[in-house]
C-alpha cells in the first residue's frame, strides 16, 4: 500500500523521508488505492513536501493523478512570510473552476426535440475547442478592458450586461481575487486572451445539462432550493490562453532566476512569496483568476440565453448556486498549534470546502457550509457536496473524479469505435468541436466519482448533498 499508514477513516499518512519538511497526507479509501496507480502521484506528493516554508502536510485528494510538478489533486500551504509560491502548485489553467446553476424546470418536462434544440443553441452560443473564442462576434479586450476586469472580477462582466448582481453572492470570493496587476502580465498573454472570454476551450472543459437525480441531505437541499428532478447547468472552464501564458511566463522567469535549485523536480520551481518574482507571479495569477471568473460568467449568460430561446425561461429565473476555483493559490488565515497564521494555500485540482461560520461566505452558506462542486464524467454523474472545514486539508476537498486513463490511452481504446453512438445509447447527447476530444473524455477514462466523493465524506472533508445525472454535454 505504497508505505501508507492509516490514521483515521479514509486518511493515510505518507511518512516523512529525507528532504521532506512535512509528511504527506492521502485522502482515499483502500479500494481507491488498491485499484489506482498511485506510485507516480505519491512521488510528487513527496516532492512537494520539500518546498521551503511548507507547513502541515503535503496533501493528496482521492482524485489525485500525475501533473506538472504538483500532482493534480494536491494541496500545500506555505508560510506567507517565509514560504514560497509555485506556479506548478496552481497549474497552467489558472482558476479553472466549476459553477452550478439551477433551472426552475423539472428535467422530465423537456421533450427529445427540446433537448436537441437546447444542445444546438448552447453549441452555437458557447464557442468550444482549442483556441476558439468570440473574436468574430465581440470586440477584442483592450488594455483598459483588462485593467477593469482585473480590478473588478466578475462584476465587470455583469456591468457589461452578462448576468445579474446577485450572481456575485454565489461565487467563491464574490468572483474577485484582489492583488492582480496588468503590469505583471506579458503582451503575449494579453494577446492570447483578448478574444476568448465566454468560451470553454478544449480537453475536459464542458457545459453540462442534466437532472438532480438524488438528494442526500433534504433539509440542506431545501435551504439551497435544490430539488430532486430539477434541471441543472454545470460549467467547467478557466482562464484559457491568458492563464496558460501567465503560467508559462512565470515558470520561465523562475527557472531563469535559479529558483529550482535544491528542489527534487525543476517543475516545482518556486520563488519566495516576498520576493519581486513571487509578488509578480501573484499579481499575474490574480489577473488570470479574475479573467476566469468573467469567462464562466459570460458562458452562463450564453446558456441562460439558450434556455430563453428554446424553453421560454427568462435568464433571471436561472439561479447561480455557486462557483468554485480549483486551480489557485490564496492567502488565508489558518490555525497552527493554537496560533492563527497567514498561509499561501496552493490548491491544484482541489477546491475550498469551508464549513459553517466561515466569515467570507454569504449569510446562507455561513449557516450551512460552502457548496462543493465535484464534476465526474459525462456518462455517470457529478456531485454537489457541502464543506465541513476540515483543518487537516486546509479546508479543502477534491475537484472531480480524476483521470484513470491518459488521453492517449483513451483515444487508442475508442479509435475503432463510435463514442457518440455509445453515449447516445446511454441516453446522453454530446456535441464537440473535435471528435478526438470525445474519445479522450469517455467515461471510462475517469475514476468512479461516487467512490471519490464517498472517500471525501468518510474523511470528514465534505458531505454529499445531491447526485447529478448528465444528459446534454458540450465538449471542446
Amino acid at each position: 500500500m505504497y508505505n501508507l499508514k492509516k490514521i483515521q477513516p479514509a486518511t493515510y499518512l505518507l511518512p516523512q523521508e529525507e528532504g521532506m519538511l512535512v509528511p504527506g497526507l492521502v485522502i482515499a479509501t483502500e479500494e481507491l488505492i488498491r485499484e489506482g496507480d498511485f506510485e507516480k502521484p505519491l512521488e510528487q506528493v513527496r516532492h512537494v513536501a520539500h518546498l521551503p516554508g511548507i507547513v502541515g502536510y503535503s496533501v493528496a485528494m482521492p482524485d489525485i493523478h500525475w501533473g506538472y510538478g504538483f500532482p493534480i489533486g494536491g494541496v500545500a500551504a506555505t508560510d506567507a512570510e517565509t514560504g514560497v509560491i509555485s506556479p506548478g502548485g496552481v497549474g497552467y489553467d489558472i482558476n479553472c473552476g466549476v459553477r452550478l446553476a439551477l433551472v426552475p424546470l423539472p428535467f422530465k418536462q423537456l421533450s427529445s426535440r427540446t433537448k436537441e434544440a437546447l444542445l444546438n443553441a448552447i453549441f452555437k452560443h458557447v464557442p468550444s475547442g482549442f483556441g476558439h473564442g468570440f473574436s468574430k462576434i465581440k470586440k477584442k479586450l483592450s488594455d483598459k478592458d483588462y485593467r477593469e476586469l482585473i480590478g473588478k472580477g466578475a462584476k465587470w462582466s455583469i456591468e457589461q450586461g452578462y448576468g445579474f448582481e446577485e450572481d456575485l453572492e454565489g461565487m467563491e470570493s464574490q468572483g474577485f481575487i484582489a492583488g492582480g496587476g496588468l503590469e505583471a502580465v506579458s503582451v503575449q498573454a494579453r494577446k492570447r486572451g483578448e478574444s476568448q472570454l465566454g468560451s470553454i476551450g478544449s480537453g475536459n472543459h464542458f457545459v453540462e445539462i442534466g437532472e438532480i437525480q438524488k438528494i442526500f441531505l433534504p433539509e440542506l437541499a431545501k435551504a439551497w432550493e435544490v430539488e430532486e428532478g430539477q434541471t441543472y447547468i454545470l460549467i467547467h472552464s478557466g482562464s484559457r490562453g491568458f492563464g496558460h501564458q501567465v503560467c508559462q511566463d512565470s515558470l520561465d522567469d523562475f527557472l531563469k532566476q535559479g529558483y529550482a535549485k535544491g528542489l527534487p523536480d525543476r517543475q516545482l520551481v518556486a520563488a519566495p512569496i516576498q520576493s519581486e518574482a513571487g509578488r509578480n507571479y501573484f499579481k499575474a495569477m490574480a489577473a488570470a483568476a479574475n479573467y476566469a471568473f468573467n469567462n464562466r460568467q459570460q458562458i452562463l449568460h450564453a446558456v441562460r440565453q439558450s434556455f430563453s430561446e428554446t424553453c421560454q425561461i427568462s435568464p433571471e429565473e436561472i439561479r447561480l448556486l455557486y462557483d468554485v476555483c480549483h486551480n489557485i493559490a490564496k492567502f488565508e488565515m489558518h490555525e497552527i498549534k493554537g496560533e492563527m497564521r497567514k498561509l499561501c494555500v496552493h490548491r491544484k485540482g482541489a477546491t475550498r470546502a469551508f464549513g459553517k461560520g466561515t466569515a467570507e461566505l454569504n449569510s446562507l452558506f455561513q449557516q450551512t457550509g460552502q457548496p462543493v462542486l465535484v464534476p465526474g464524467d459525462m456518462g455517470r454523474a457529478s456531485h454537489l457536496m457541502v464543506g465541513r472545514g476540515n483543518p487537516l486539508t486546509w479546508c479543502s476537498a477534491c475537484h472531480g473524479a480524476g483521470r484513470a486513463k491518459s488521453r492517449i490511452q483513451s483515444l487508442k481504446l475508442w479509435k475503432q469505435k463510435n463514442p457518440l453512438h455509445y453515449m447516445k445509447e446511454q441516453g446522453i447527447l454530446v456535441k464537440a468541436h473535435s471528435p478526438r476530444t470525445i474519445a479522450e473524455e469517455m467515461p471510462d477514462a475517469y475514476k468512479d466519482v461516487d467512490s471519490v466523493v464517498d472517500a471525501v465524506q468518510e474523511a470528514g472533508l465534505a458531505d454529499k448533498v445531491a447526485r447529478l445525472k448528465p444528459s446534454l454535454v458540450i465538449k471542446g
